[in-house]
């Protein structure tokens, strides 16, 4: 495996890329906790750096819940990095221990060098709900508040930065509510929410979001688990799986759809939260993700090496389906 830390669970990521550098910043968790299902409430942000997405110098910890009490004091999860207006801009989920860590709100902080130190800007909030739109945390509907995982085009589009993350909408079934969420801003600063850009149907949420372009056609990659697919979907796939999916677009504002099939799923869940990435080495997309369940059913907390993907007609496929985990 690519990327693996003897003494701390490593799973969600995001990549930037500056230099012929490959960055990766990462959650992790000590594996001290025992546990693994505890790491989400032990997390800190650490950065990796290689030429080649598969050896790597890890820098340590760069990023962390702030001091209490502050609306990020709790947990500091899944975000992205851009380098724009003259600086690098984390964007990153947070949650605070006088909600339990229940309602997920988007931060920001910025730096003038990839390689940090990162600070926040003014008290860190970016993003949070706008119950217009976006469901908000009712005890025993779902397991929390939905709105995390941001991720943050570089470029404008029509005078506005863009931003995406997972999200539920107010209405519908409770596995089909799941939604990419959608907010703009002039300045990366002043964020206003809009109606989602992927308004569900499908599945009860969508992690981890990606956006991209390839050859003129818009990719959102994402992750989910066979349990939080709709009936319908569970239907027509056999009873689901888990993993990392993809939706399509020809603009990045829409109409998205779910690609056919299922990018890199299984029962129990192998990877998750994959990234979709050019490998250095071959010049060609790849999938990088974190391995979840190992041979002995214990979570493994660690990076794969890439695995390659085909392209054809717009659609991804693993170019090997039986890459080892």
């Amino acid at each position: 495996m690519s990327l693996k830390l003897n003494d701390k669970f490593i799973w969600d990521f995001w990549h930037f890329e500056e230099a012929g550098r490959q960055h990766l910043f990462f959650l992790q968790a000590d594996r001290s906790i025992g546990n693994p299902d505890l790491r989400h409430w032990n997390v800190s942000v650490g950065h990796a750096v290689s030429q080649d997405l598969r050896d790597w110098t890890v820098l340590g910890t760069v990023f962390g819940p702030s001091t209490a009490p502050a609306w990020d004091d709790y947990t500091t999860w899944t975000g992205s990095v851009i380098r724009a207006e003259g600086r690098h801009h984390l964007f990153y989920t947070g949650t605070c221990r006088a909600e339990n860590g229940m309602r997920q709100r988007i931060g920001h902080a910025v730096a003038d060098s990839i390689d940090g130190p990162w600070e926040r800007v003014g008290d860190g909030l970016a993003l949070d709900l706008d119950e217009r739109f976006y469901e908000e945390y009712q005890e025993g509907r779902w397991h929390d508040r939905a709105l995390r995982d941001p991720w943050v085009l570089p470029d404008k589009i029509d005078g506005q930065y863009h931003m995406f993350y997972t999200a539920r909408r107010n209405d519908g079934p409770l596995y089909e509510r799941g939604v990419i969420g959608h907010a703009v801003s002039p300045d990366l600063v002043h964020w206003t929410a809009t109606a989602p850009v992927y308004a569900g149907g499908h599945y009860g949420q969508l992690e981890v979001p990606q956006v991209f372009e390839r050859d003129g056609r818009w990719y959102c990659v994402f992750c989910n688990v066979a349990a939080h697919w709709s009936d319908a979907m569970r239907a027509a796939h056999h009873g689901g799986v888990s993993g990392t999916h993809y939706l399509v677009a020809d603009h990045p504002l829409g109409p998205w759809a779910p690609a056919p099939g299922f990018l890199d799923g299984d029962v129990p869940c192998r990877r998750y939260a994959g990234k979709i990435l050019r490998d250095p080495v071959t010049g060609q997309d790849s999938l990088l993700a974190f391995l979840d369940n190992g041979a002995d059913g214990a979570f493994v907390g660690a990076i794969c090496d890439p695995i390659p993907l085909k392209r054809e007609n717009g659609l991804y496929t693993l170019a090997d389906l039986s890459a080892p985990a």
